[in-house]
Formats: structure tokens, sequence, C-alpha cells
């Protein structure tokens, strides 16, 4: 099944290129709500719910490597009918970059591939929702005092009155807490720029893709040497 979004020649356009990067996001949006409305019958689907970013990741591992494996697209760009090609580029003395054509994918250019749709967006949800906890233990902390104890701060509660001594506790689980507190707090402090940069660098990327100044959609195509063509009828059905 391909979806058409229309344009001609073999350079996708902009449009088709926006559509199959939204794809994967509206179809977590999609399984999640599923999902959901599903736990209300069955609880245990609520495990899934807990590790979604886990959960999401796997299933787009599988579906990524299996269709650039078969196709040579990931699976969003093989619904509208595109494939990725590595750029062969040819040093001259005239033009120091002259692009001369595309070939087939390299193996790691597959393997890259998939870290780039996969593995990145996973550790920057994961990024994300750490930053959205220190926000919130910021505001928390401007609003109440810092000498508040959050929940999920505190080493553990006991059943009775009293806490247990803090000797007792592991010295490498202590370490360990305060290392990943600063951790959190980096983040917290880091993560918006990383964030704005990211976007930033996406967005310059995109509008000189619109305005036909390069052929690379993302810096991660750019990174990978590779350009999403629009697929010929004959690669359509030998790849069938």
């Amino acid at each position: 099944m391909l979806f058409q979004v229309g344009g001609q020649g073999v350079r996708p356009t902009f449009f088709e290129m926006a559509a199959a990067q939204q794809l994967p996001a509206s179809l977590r949006a999609a399984l999640t709500y599923s999902i959901g409305v599903l736990a209300l019958r069955r609880p245990i689907l609520h495990k899934v719910l807990d590790y979604d970013d886990e959960f999401f990741a796997l299933l787009m591992l599988v579906l990524e490597t299996h269709s650039l494996r078969t196709t040579e697209a990931s699976f969003s760009e093989s619904l509208y009918g595109l494939r990725r090609k590595a750029v062969n580029i040819k040093l001259s003395k005239e033009n120091p970059r002259t692009e001369s054509g595309h070939s087939g994918l390299k193996k790691h250019q597959k393997a890259l591939s998939v870290a780039f749709m996969v593995v990145l967006p996973y550790f920057k949800s994961k990024l994300h929702s750490i930053y959205n906890r220190e926000r919130e233990a910021t505001l928390q902390a401007s609003l109440w005092g810092p000498s508040d104890v959050r929940i999920d701060d505190s080493d553990y509660f006991d059943s009775g009155a009293s806490h247990v001594p803090a000797g007792s506790l592991s010295t490498n689980a202590s370490l360990w807490a305060r290392v990943r507190k600063r951790i959190e707090a980096f983040i917290g402090d880091f993560y918006p720029w990383i964030h704005a940069g990211n976007e930033g660098l996406t967005f310059a990327y995109q509008l000189l893709y619109l305005l036909d100044a390069t052929g690379f959609y993302s810096p991660g195509l750019h990174v990978l040497g590779i350009h999403v063509c629009r697929a010929t009828g004959q690669e359509l059905v030998g790849f069938q």
C-alpha cells in the first residue's frame, strides 16, 4: 500500500518528506491511545504503558530493520514509495564536491540509519522526561522552598514512624544516588540548549530542502550521505 502526495521526478516533494517523518509519531500516538483503551479491560496492559518508550522503540527497531533490509527505505518512507540511496561524491579541481549519482545502501549505512531512526529518538525521549522532572522539581522548590522532600527523591519510607538511619545505607548506593542526581541536574540545565540547537539545525535543513538548495532533508541524512528518492516502477516491482 502506497500513499501518493504528488510531485514528479526522482526528488520527493517537501510534503512527502514531512509526511513520512511525522508518521512514526502519529503511529505512536495511535498505539498509545489504543493500548490505553484496551487496558481498561485488560489491566495487565498497564505494564506496556509504564514502559511505552521501550515498547515503541522495540517495535520500531523490528519495523525499521525489516524495511531497510527488504526495501532500502524506512518503514514510513516505504509507504510513500520512497527509497534511500547512497550519494556518490566525486572530487575534482573544478568542483571539489560534485555529486556523480546514487548507489545502493551499504551495510553500515543501514545500521546507522536504524540508530538515527530508533536509538537517538529513544534517548531523546528519555532526556526529555528527565528534563521535565527536573523542571517540575525546580518549580516546586521555588513555590514551597527547598526544605520539602519529594517522594521520588527520598530514599524510601518505612512503615513506622521512624526512618532508617543514613549510616545503614550502602556506600555504593549513596554514591550512585549522588552521581545520578548530578547527571539529572546537568541534563536539566543543558538539555534546552541541545534541544534548541537540534531543532534549529533541522529547521534550517528543511528550509533549504524546500528551497531546493540541498538534497538532504535532515542533518542525519547528510551525516550518513543518503538521499531519499522516489522509487521507480522497476524498483517497486523488484522489491515486491
